[in-house]
């Protein structure tokens, strides 16, 4: 008999995001990280300071779903299960959460990144979604230069459903600004026919 434990994939655990010095410099640490940051973030690139992480943190925490994506513990040794990202979905603002829709955030830690756990992490993300929190659909957005997350989102059965033409500018050029979605129907599809795990 399995045993149900929905804050876990195949490698990876979510967990709450703590008030802890040790959380609080992970995730400063990812926001330290230019190149996670050009990639996925509107705004001006610049330094950012403990401030602007403690307000990120509490954004995360008060989302629909916000966690700290960690390895699994390894009680042999004693050692708490190592973070290796973030992972969210946005809440609708005040008076629109009849749309039953939500955004996708992510973000591995550079030394993490190229082994499959931002594609883990997103498909923990759309099974919580859809399955636990009722959502009808799930988008997930991404720079054009961002060429691995494109291919990301793609590869997990994300729909183009969006392209804003020259609407980033980043290091000295216009790039386009992509949308895509993924509605409950497909991702069931998706789970009936093995496409996808958790």
């Amino acid at each position: 008999m399995s045993t149900f434990d929905p804050f876990h994939s195949q490698r990876l655990v979510y967990r709450a995001v703590r008030e802890t010095a040790e959380d609080e410099a992970f995730v400063h640490s990812i926001q330290l990280d230019v190149e996670a940051e050009s990639g996925s973030n509107y705004r001006l690139l610049r330094p950012e300071s403990l401030k602007d992480t403690k307000s990120y943190m509490k954004y995360v925490s008060n989302c629909l779903l916000g966690v700290i994506v960690c390895l699994p513990p390894v009680f042999e040794a004693g050692v708490a299960g190592e973070p290796v990202g973030i992972v969210y979905l946005k809440a609708n603002p005040p008076g629109q959460e009849h749309h039953i829709c939500s955004d996708i955030g992510i973000d591995i830690a550079r030394r993490y990144r190229g082994r499959g756990y931002g594609g883990e992490a997103i498909r923990w993300a759309l099974w919580y979604g859809f399955q636990m929190a009722g959502l009808h659909r799930v988008r997930i957005e991404a720079f054009s230069f961002n060429t691995g997350a494109v291919r990301l989102y793609e590869r997990l059965g994300f729909q183009l459903e969006g392209r804003q033409r020259e609407n980033v500018w980043f290091n000295g050029g216009w790039h386009d600004w992509l949308t895509y979605g993924m509605l409950e129907h497909e991702w069931r599809d998706m789970q009936r026919k093995g496409d996808t795990e958790v």
